[in-house]
């Protein structure tokens, strides 16, 4: 059976949220057959990243749609006001199997009310601002990429390709994704759960020199018994100040940062390892495994067993 594809653009989108999804699902056709790519747009061509892409008309596209993509890019706010492209988007859902987008796209798609109650994903920086304007989603701002059902939503530009290989997974198996994947010369895709920055890197800039060196010392070791009493001596503040500064620098309270740095330090113990829950809960400074389990589905969605597990089916060659 011929798994159509359907990728909508608009003008101002991202080159790449188009052609790193139509290059897996054409490689994956070449390879073994079963999709047929299609890309649309309201009008027909768009420009995309400055380039004239030669696209469908969307109001000529009647399904059925196997899989349709709405992609991003710096167009995606007019896009998510457009109602033409509104009626559309729900028209073809309506019979398709399953919904996707790629970084913004997830704006033109929760305007169409497509993504009512969906775990869903974005860029990083419009997860704050997904949230706020439709606060029926659950926003899950670290994934790379997040399936809820039919609905399936990535992070930002080249998660795009993340997302696409594993629908592809979803679809045949994973030796085709790999297979996929060594064709276009990429990783295999990230786990869904994996966090776009690392927690350090996602902090704005800090003015204080203490806590800056605080930031970089739970980096370093995020395992270390980090209260507040250590916390704040460590940035030569008394635990009151640091209490009220720490929250509004960061943007998080202290436990919680701490809590990221630890399920960061572990996620990666669980990518490049095989030791016990156990022993990856004790090193990553949490007290036991089931402590760390709730960590992780409350800063990732995902456990850590399948965790580990998400990243050996797609990670080995």
């Amino acid at each position: 059976m011929e798994r159509e594809v359907l990728i909508v653009g608009f003008p101002g989108a991202a080159l790449l949220d188009v052609a790193g999804p139509a290059d897996v699902f054409g490689a994956a056709a070449k390879a073994r057959g079963g999709y047929r790519v299609r890309i649309a747009a309201v009008g027909g061509d768009f420009d995309a990243s400055g380039v004239r892409l030669a696209a469908e008309d969307l109001r000529d596209v009647t399904g059925p749609v196997d899989t349709l993509v709405v992609v991003g890019g710096h167009g995606f706010e007019e896009a998510a006001r457009d109602v033409e492209l509104a009626e559309h988007l729900r028209r073809l859902a309506s019979g398709s199997r399953r919904v996707a987008s790629v970084c913004t796209g997830t704006f033109p798609l929760a305007a169409a009310g497509l993504l009512a109650g969906a775990r869903v994903t974005t860029h990083w920086a419009y997860c704050a601002r997904l949230a706020a304007e439709h606060p029926s989603l659950e926003v899950v701002p670290d994934a790379i990429y997040v399936c809820d059902g039919r609905v399936a939503t990535s992070a930002g530009v080249t998660a795009g390709i993340d997302l696409a290989l594993a629908l592809l997974e979803q679809d045949h198996d994973a030796a085709l994704a790999r297979l996929v994947a060594r064709w276009l010369v990429v990783f295999m895709q990230r786990p869904g759960g994996q966090s776009q920055f690392s927690v350090r890197a996602r902090v704005p800039p800090v003015r204080e020199p203490g806590l800056r060196a605080l930031l970089d010392a739970i980096a370093e070791d995020p395992a270390a018994p980090w209260t507040v009493d250590l916390m704040a001596r460590r940035a030569a503040m008394s635990p009151r100040h640091f209490a009220r500064v720490f929250p509004r620098r960061v943007g998080v309270p202290p436990a919680r940062y701490v809590e990221r740095a630890r399920v960061e330090a572990a996620a990666g113990a669980l990518e490049s390892g095989d030791e016990g829950l156990d022993v990856v809960a004790r090193r990553s400074g949490f007290g036991s495994a089931e402590t760390m389990r709730r960590a992780f589905l409350r800063v990732l969605g995902v456990t850590p067993g399948g965790y580990r597990d998400r990243f050996r089916t797609t990670g080995v060659a």
